[in-house]
């Protein structure tokens, strides 16, 4: 029986892709084998020895400590792509907010009423023009970032009718399968910033990201450009953009995540982190983030993990061990050195490795001696054992 905890409410469809008979799943389970969580901050929880796994039901994993997860040995899922439509849908919106003032417009319109002097009909004609704005056909979008969002942003803007630029430093062979063949490539994101009338921004937030659009990167844009992010709110330095919206050097600046410095501010809409939050973005997390869970319990595959290598090897054997360890040369000659002296007949294998992180599945025929994870665990570099039978 595998014990799963909930850190936040999780789509009901997703629950029930647990076998019942495998899994307690709750708020209030205890020593967890593994965790679900959507937004749920998790820097602070101290995980018990038996937690093997967390998934996260979205994109971003901000709010689990990943790198602590990866020296405990504990895999940490992210549901890359399963709310990508509900994101896109939200920034083709951000586009028509950035170009025409509807917020502002619908918020003047609650204020009118009959008067003596003229009807409603009669004052939304005459103050109409104040709110005038442009079209987004013909006009060039600028879109860092080409992955499961990106792609999907740039391919809908250019059906309607955008001349779209993409840049992306690593895509993947799945993503440039995803994309239109008519989007262009830039050669940098300084080409991006140069020659865009609208810039989207779909990339996570790292060291190297963290503040991309600052003074120095803004000066080079386009004057009265126009920028959605629906990424993070770090990327973005809030003073530099706001000094750039008083100047007019930005004409719109749209996030869907707000902070105190970017409310209230004319010419910043901020959307109160709407972009998953749709039901079917809800249910496709939660599904995606179950199966991968159980797909990793039960046969110690791992498929969309941030810390350690996708690795996935078809179970035929009578069982299997898994192993978590370090990045570094002889680890491997090691561990199958010990498993021959232990007298282990390994029918297949598979080691993959993801920056300073390995890991290694070992498919067994017959049963596992009885002390081989513990004798593998006191191996350097070994950082934890899973067998699963």
């Amino acid at each position: 029986m595998y014990n799963i905890k909930l850190f936040n409410k999780i789509a009901k469809v997703g629950i029930n892709q647990f076998k019942d008979n495998l899994y307690q799943v709750g708020e209030d389970v205890s020593n967890p084998d593994a965790i679900l969580v959507r937004s749920a901050s998790l820097h602070e929880v101290a995980f018990n020895p038996e937690l093997k796994a967390i998934a996260r039901a979205g994109a971003g994993v901000n709010n689990i400590p990943v790198d602590r997860c990866a020296e405990e040995g504990i895999v940490v899922f992210n549901t890359p792509g399963a709310n990508a439509n509900a994101v896109k849908e939200l920034v083709i919106c951000g586009l028509m907010l950035a170009s025409r003032d509807i917020t502002e417009s619908a918020e003047w319109a609650k204020t009118l009423v009959k008067t003596d002097d003229a009807d409603v009909a009669k004052q939304v004609e005459k103050g109409k023009s104040k709110f005038a704005g442009c079209e987004i056909a013909g006009k060039r979008l600028g879109v860092i970032g080409l992955g499961a969002i990106g792609a999907l942003v740039a391919n809908a803007a250019h059906d309607l009718n955008m001349e779209v630029l993409g840049y992306d430093r690593f895509m993947t062979i799945d993503a440039a399968w995803k994309l239109s063949r008519k989007i262009e490539k830039a050669a940098s994101m300084d080409e991006i910033f140069e020659t865009c009338d609208y810039i989207s921004v779909h990339i996570p937030s790292t060291p190297e990201t963290r503040g991309m659009f600052n003074k120095e990167t803004i000066a080079k844009m386009k004057d009265g450009v126009r920028i959605l992010n629906f990424s993070r709110a770090d990327l973005a330095v809030n003073e530099d953009i706001k000094e750039a919206l008083a100047s007019g050097k930005i004409a719109r600046y749209v996030t869907d995540f707000p902070t105190e410095e970017t409310v209230n501010v004319p010419g910043i809409i901020a959307l109160p982190h709407l972009g998953a939050s749709t039901e079917e973005s809800e249910d496709n997390c939660a599904v995606m983030a179950v199966r991968q869970l159980a797909a990793f319990l039960e046969n110690g595959n791992i498929r969309n993990s941030v810390n350690y290598p996708d690795t996935e090897l078809p179970h035929t054997g009578d069982a299997r061990i898994c192993v978590f360890h370090k990045n570094v040369p002889g680890v491997l000659n090691h561990l199958t050195a010990m498993i021959s002296a232990q007298g282990i007949n390994v029918e297949n294998m598979i080691n993959k490795s993801k920056k300073d992180y390995a890991y290694t599945i070992l498919e067994i025929s017959g049963q596992v001696p009885a002390g081989v994870a513990e004798t593998i665990s006191s191996m350097e570099n070994v950082i934890r054992v899973n067998v699963l039978k």
